[in-house]
C-alpha cells in the first residue's frame, strides 16, 4: 500500500465512520453547515467522533463559522482538526488556529490559473490546504458538489509550504488518474462515495480508498 492518505467527508452515521476506518481512511470529516445534506448536529457529531478508532483524524468542516459556533463545536466534539471551507481570510485562519489550538485546514476553490496564488497566501497561515473545485456562482454549497476542476493546473506544482489535499469530483473511477496528474498524495471525497446526497455507501468507500492507495 502507498503512503497516499484519504479523507472521507460528510459522515452522518456510526456505520459511515466504521466503513471509513475499516477501508483504511486517514481522516473522517463531519459537516457543520445546515444547508448541506451532510450536516450533523453537534451532539450527533460528538457521538460519531467517539466511535472513531484511535489514529483516525477527526475533522470538523465549517463555513464562515463564528467564534460562538466554533466554541460550541470544539467544546463537545473530540476533534483533531478544523476545516474552514468558506471565505475566511488569512487573518481569520490565524485567529482560529490560535484560539483553539487545533491544526487548521483551509479549503481553496480553483477554477482557473488565476486562483492558484491564493494557495501560497493561505499556506503561510494554515496547517494544511484543501484544493477544491470552485463552486458555481449560484451554488448553495461551497463544496461537496461533485465537480472537478482541470487537474492539469496542478501538474508538477509540488512547491507549496504545507501538506495539501485534492478534492472536487473525485470518484473510485477517476481518483488514480487525479493523483497521477496532480502529484497529490492526499485526497478528499464526499459525494463520490454516495448513492444519494448525504448517504454514504460502504462499498464505494472501500473502492475509493483502494484505488487511491494502490499507486
Amino acid at each position: 500500500m502507498s503512503d497516499n492518505r484519504v479523507k472521507i467527508c460528510g459522515l452522518r452515521s456510526a456505520d459511515d465512520v466504521t466503513a471509513a476506518a475499516q477501508a483504511g481512511a486517514a481522516y473522517v470529516g463531519f459537516v457543520f453547515f445546515p444547508k448541506s445534506p451532510r450536516h450533523v448536529q453537534i451532539d450527533e457529531a460528538a457521538t460519531l467522533a467517539a466511535t472513531a478508532p484511535v489514529g483516525l483524524c477527526k475533522v470538523a468542516l465549517t463555513v464562515n463559522a463564528s467564534d460562538a459556533e466554533l466554541d460550541a463545536i470544539t467544546a463537545q466534539v473530540p476533534l483533531d482538526m478544523l476545516q474552514l471551507h468558506g471565505t475566511e481570510s488569512p487573518a481569520r485562519v490565524a485567529e482560529v488556529k490560535a484560539r483553539y489550538g487545533l491544526p487548521v485546514m483551509k479549503a481553496i476553490g480553483v477554477a482557473d490559473a488565476s486562483d492558484l496564488p491564493q494557495i501560497d497566501v493561505y499556506s503561510a497561515v494554515a496547517d494544511q490546504l484543501l484544493i477544491d473545485a470552485k463552486p458555481p456562482k449560484d451554488a448553495v454549497l461551497p463544496g461537496g458538489n461533485g465537480l472537478a476542476f482541470d487537474w492539469r493546473l496542478l501538474a508538477g506544482r509540488k512547491y507549496w509550504q504545507r501538506p495539501w489535499m485534492l478534492a472536487g469530483g473525485l470518484t473510485p473511477e477517476n481518483v488514480a488518474e487525479a493523483l497521477r496528474m496532480t502529484g497529490a498524495n492526499q485526497v478528499d471525497v464526499s459525494s463520490g462515495v454516495e448513492v444519494a446526497p448525504g448517504q454514504k455507501d460502504p462499498t464505494l468507500i472501500r473502492s475509493f480508498v483502494a484505488a487511491a492507495t494502490a499507486l
